[in-house]
């Protein structure tokens, strides 16, 4: 695996599974002895909490709560 000139690198995507990890999922680097370790943050959000809070603030329309409610009833 090569290193980017901004320092990246691709997971593979057995051990992005194998930990949980998703687009936008925080994790956290820790170095032991000369290797990094890196894992999912511990304070890190559930998935669909991560996706209301992207979301929150971006509805383009001007219905009320209400009048959606009543859309998503039927």
């Amino acid at each position: 695996m090569r290193l980017t000139s901004k320092g990246q690198v691709t997971i593979p995507q057995e051990i992005r599974e194998a930990l949980g990890l998703f687009p936008h999922s925080e994790v956290e680097f820790e170095i032991d002895g000369d290797a990094v370790r890196i894992r999912r943050a511990r304070k890190a959000q559930s998935r669909g909490a991560a996706v209301v809070a992207r979301l929150r603030g971006t509805a383009t329309t001007n219905l009320s709560t209400d009048d959606i409610m009543k859309l998503t009833r039927g």
